[in-house]
């Protein structure tokens, strides 16, 4: 019996082994199978660019005889002049400026009515000299045959086109001998091709007008006419310079829907003059927007214009001539004005009273 017992243990055992032998493994657990990643829809690049756009540097011989006293006569240093602007225009990609009187490295220095301004000057600013481009025997390095030469500058990916045409040139003509000369505002056929062509190759065109009446805060007719013109040509911004005093700004509405802005006259950011309101200028800025789509084309548009007032300042004689924001000239300064000794009315008051006067307040930061 306990043989028996003993066997049938062992079969039983043996049996129970096989049986294990025999149950498949536990099927490992079923992965999911992911799915696939939508890839994302090309999206709009947006680029902004902030633009500024100064008024007349008219150097005058008290300027550039107090930067060469300030060199210790030799050269001259024309920085104390803009010292108090110098992070105001940090703010900006883009500084404009309409530098009025030529500017030579070889010339003398001379005043009105044949100006001419020592070389340093290009040293500290940007310039594209309109006022007076045949004061002084000059090269042109451009053909006017058909396109005079567009002046192009690319930043950030967008392309601006920089075009200038004056009414005059104080009555003197341009050199014979010369390989190129202005354009007068009177060539509307040369302008409006000029302009058409700088609209198909950048993607905004800044136009300079030297134009409208000295000493005057009136647009004229002709100064309306010709700006709409030259919206309708493809121009985005037109900076109106000449008068040596504030005039209106506003928007515009192109025939092929476009919206650009026009500042009649951008008044003097330096100069040597002597009337009060020949001591206040304005200085544009306002946003640049590109936007790149995916599909290759692009648009480009301008928007919040703001009109920021500057005053220049000298003191008794047209001694240290400078430049101020309105918004950091104090009150006791504008008081002291050197411009007081003949025409005492100038102060804070006066102003703003010009500013309102003849500016949309609209754009105006006061």
């Amino acid at each position: 019996m306990r043989l028996r017992a003993r066997l049938a243990a062992l079969t039983l055992a043996l049996g129970l082994l096989a049986g294990c032998a025999s149950i498949p493994a536990a099927a490992p657990a079923a992965t999911a199978t992911p799915e696939p990643t939508a890839t994302p829809e090309p999206q709009p690049v947006v680029t902004e660019l902030r633009f500024s756009a100064t008024g007349d540097n008219l150097i005058h011989s008290s300027i550039y005889k107090q930067a060469n006293r300030r060199a210790g006569g030799n050269g001259y240093d024309f920085g104390y002049c803009y010292q108090n602007m110098l992070d105001f225009y940090q703010q900006f990609d883009i500084n404009w400026i309409n530098q009025e009187t030529l500017i030579s490295d070889t010339l003398e220095p001379s005043d009105y009515p044949a100006f001419s301004t020592p070389g340093e000057m290009g040293h500290t600013l940007y310039t594209d000299a309109e006022h007076h481009p045949a004061d002084q025997p000059r090269s042109y390095d451009t053909e006017i045959a058909e396109y005079p030469e567009i002046a192009y500058q690319e930043v950030n990916g967008v392309r601006i086109a920089y075009l200038a045409y004056t009414e005059h040139t104080n009555g003197i003509p341009t050199p014979s001998s010369a390989e190129a000369t202005v354009i007068y505002t009177s060539q509307t056929d040369v302008m409006e091709r000029q302009i058409r062509l700088a609209r198909q190759q950048a993607d905004l065109v800044v136009v300079s007008d030297h134009w409208g009446v000295e000493d005057s805060h009136f647009v004229t007719d002709a100064q309306r006419a010709l700006a709409q013109q030259q919206v309708d040509w493809g121009a985005d911004v037109i900076l109106g310079t000449h008068p040596h005093v504030v005039q209106d700004a506003q928007w515009l509405t192109s025939t092929d829907g476009r919206q650009a802005f026009v500042a009649y006259s951008l008044g003097n950011f330096i100069s040597a003059q002597s009337q009060p309101d020949e001591m206040i200028g304005l200085i544009l800025n306002l946003q640049i927007e590109k936007v790149d789509y995916p599909d290759g084309t692009s648009q480009t548009a301008i928007h919040s214009p703001v009109l920021h007032p500057v005053i220049n300042h000298y003191d008794s004689g047209y001694s240290n001539i400078r430049v101020y924001l309105l918004k950091d000239y104090p009150d006791e300064l504008a008081n002291s004005h050197g411009v007081r000794a003949r025409h005492p009315e100038f102060g804070p008051e006066y102003i703003r009273k010009v500013l309102t006067q003849y500016v949309n307040e609209e754009f105006l930061d006061l």
